[in-house]
């Protein structure tokens, strides 16, 4: 009898410690992830990059939610359009082709800062600025969904972050970007807009260069913060070219959240020194909270001394880009 009483002790115990253990492994579930706020700031503190202006990092900017890609990751890009081998160089190559190339440019990344690790990206502008009015009036062309299925199946094997790029011609941001939110809503799809393409005062596209100012900027952020909110999403990369001033309007406006990490990223071409004057000027000396840089395959070197910048060229800018695209 004692020892079915030790047995049936021995039992409910083990039973106990089975309930226990599920219990904390069930609450352990539920514990959100924190931010490492305090590698968060070393990093900052290192894209500044010795930054003499006290620009840069740029004070009481908010953290990111957990999760967050900026600044734990360098994203570097291959930008373009599957309907044209001149937009850049997604467009250009097979898919095959395209991923080793930009596998590669990957691994010089890496071997210039071996200490910030790489996540790939295909950014893809599936709005394109149209020289044409259209049936519509509004000089541009949405690309249809099959093609932004393609691209998210091309960044598949190599696991790519995807980008998808507007450039509205003579539509608005609000009216595209609601569009897009079947795709947004995937968490490894972040957005970006191009001012160039945006005509507000009613020119055609490649007359001249469009505007944006931080009210559609602002608009921007607030739907992806809503969207990362409504989906419970990790914060969306948002990206916006930019090598004039007048390209960004009000930049000392644009509000940033917790839910967006954005990247002011310089787009001009040309020469090393053109470049980096053009970064200086219009990014770092407007700051915000991220830079990006943007290298062309052919159109910068077309002129002298007809050479693209190497990685450690870029990354000894003030601040360090922490996002890189390709064309």
């Amino acid at each position: 009898m004692k020892n079915i009483l030790r047995i049936a002790a021995s039992l409910a115990f083990a039973a106990a410690s089975i309930s226990a253990s599920a219990q904390a492994i069930q609450q352990d579930s539920t514990v959100k992830p924190t931010l490492d706020t305090a590698r968060y700031d070393s990093l900052m503190i290192s894209l500044a990059n010795g930054d003499k202006t006290g620009k840069w990092p740029v004070k009481n900017t908010p953290y990111p939610k957990a999760g967050a890609i900026l600044p734990f990751y360098r994203v570097v890009a291959y930008y373009g359009n599957m309907y044209s081998k001149n937009m850049g160089v997604l467009g250009e190559y097979e898919p095959t082709l395209m991923r080793s190339k930009l596998t590669a440019e990957i691994k010089n990344w890496e071997a210039a800062d071996p200490s910030t690790p790489v996540k790939p990206a295909l950014h893809y502008i599936c709005v394109t600025a149209q020289a044409d009015a259209g049936r519509n009036g509004l000089h541009s062309l949405r690309m249809p969904f099959s093609q932004i299925d393609k691209v998210i199946e091309m960044a598949r094997p190599i696991n790519a972050l995807i980008f998808l790029d507007i450039q509205v011609g003579h539509s608005t941001v609000e009216t595209e970007l609601p569009l897009l939110e079947k795709y947004l809503k995937m968490p490894n799809v972040h957005f970006g807009i191009d001012p160039e393409f945006s005509m507000k005062e009613g020119s055609v596209p490649g007359k001249r260069i469009g505007t944006f100012d931080a009210k559609d900027i602002n608009y921007v952020s607030n739907y992806l913060s809503s969207l990362c909110k409504k989906y419970n999403l990790p914060p969306k990369i948002f990206v916006v070219h930019r090598f004039t001033k007048r390209m960004v309007t009000n930049y000392q406006d644009i509000k940033l959240n917790s839910n967006v990490q954005f990247v002011m990223d310089m787009d001009g071409w040309g020469g090393p020194e053109l470049k980096k004057g053009t970064y200086k000027y219009f990014v770092a000396g407007e700051p915000v909270q991220f830079t990006g840089f943007k290298l062309f395959y052919k159109n910068d070197i077309k002129n002298a001394p007809k050479r693209m910048m190497t990685p450690k060229e870029v990354l000894n800018l003030k601040p360090a880009p922490i996002y890189i695209q390709y064309q």
